[in-house]
C-alpha cells in the first residue's frame, strides 16, 4: 500500500488533534501533534524563566529540549518533555497563555520544524498544527484546513479543561482563543494560513463520527490516487 502524508490546519480548539488521531488510527498511520511540540517548549521556558527577548538564552534552551511522545494503552499519546511526561501540564491555561507568542520566534519554528519533517520523511503520517501545509510539508497528499465558529471552539475548550478538573471560565477561554488567532495570523515566520491546495472544513455543526467520516474519504480517495500513479 502506498503511503500519503496528511496535513490538518487551522485555528485552536477546532479539533484538529482529535480528528488527526482518529484518523491515523484507521489508517494505521503514525500521528503527530506538533502543538503538544510548542506546548512543552513553552512549559520548559516557563520553568526556567527564559526571557523571550533573549535570543541567546533561546538558543541555548533549545539544546535542552528534547521532546518525544508515549503511545497510550487506551489509544492517544503522552508528550515526553527531557523524559518527564508533562502532558496534562501543557494543557493548562499557563501555558495556552503563552504558547503563541512562543510559537511566533523563529529559532523556536526552525527547531520544532526540522524535528517535524524527520518524524514524516517517510509518509504514513497524520500531522496537525498551523503550518503543517504550508511550511512543514507544502507537498503533503491531502491538506485539510479546519475552521469553526469562536463561541463554539470556546465552549469545546473549556469543556475539556474542566474534564481535567481545571476552573477556567467562558470569557477567559474565549479570549485566550482570540488572541491565540491574531498572534497565530499576524506572526511574521509560518503564520497561520489556509494552504492554497487545503481543502476547508468548517465542522461547527459536524459530529466528530460525521467529520472522521468525510475526511477519511477524502484520505482514501487520495491514497487510491497515489497508489495508481505508482503502478504507471
Amino acid at each position: 500500500m502506498n503511503k500519503i502524508t496528511i496535513a490538518i490546519d487551522g485555528f485552536s480548539s477546532c479539533g484538529k488533534s482529535t480528528l488527526a488521531k482518529a484518523l491515523a488510527k484507521k489508517l494505521g498511520y503514525i500521528y503527530v501533534d506538533t502543538g503538544a511540540m510548542y506546548r512543552a517548549t513553552t512549559l520548559y521556558f516557563l520553568r526556567n524563566d527564559i526571557n523571550l527577548d533573549d535570543e541567546a538564552r533561546i538558543a541555548d534552551a533549545l539544546e535542552e529540549i528534547t521532546i518525544s511522545f508515549q503511545v497510550k494503552p487506551e489509544g492517544g499519546c503522552n508528550t515526553l518533555l527531557n523524559q518527564e511526561n508533562v502532558e496534562d501540564e501543557i494543557r493548562g491555561m499557563e501555558v495556552s497563555g503563552m504558547v503563541s507568542p512562543v510559537a511566533a520566534i523563529s529559532s523556536v519554528r526552525k527547531a520544532m520544524v526540522a524535528q517535524q519533517r524527520l518524524m514524516g520523511q517517510n509518509k504514513g503520517v497524520v500531522m496537525d498544527g498551523r503550518d503543517i501545509g504550508t511550511v512543514v510539508f507544502p507537498y503533503a497528499e491531502l491538506k485539510i484546513f479546519l475552521n469553526a465558529d469562536t463561541e463554539i471552539r470556546a465552549k469545546r475548550r473549556m469543556d475539556e479543561m474542566m474534564a481535567k478538573g481545571l476552573s477556567v471560565s467562558f470569557q477567559e477561554v474565549k479570549k485566550n482563543l482570540r488572541e491565540r488567532d491574531r498572534i497565530d495570523s499576524t506572526r511574521e515566520d509560518s503564520p497561520l494560513k489556509k494552504a492554497f491546495d487545503a481543502i476547508e472544513l468548517d465542522n461547527s455543526d459536524m459530529t466528530r463520527e460525521e467529520q472522521l467520516s468525510h475526511v477519511l474519504d477524502l484520505a482514501q480517495r487520495r491514497i487510491r490516487v497515489a497508489q495508481d500513479e505508482y503502478k504507471i
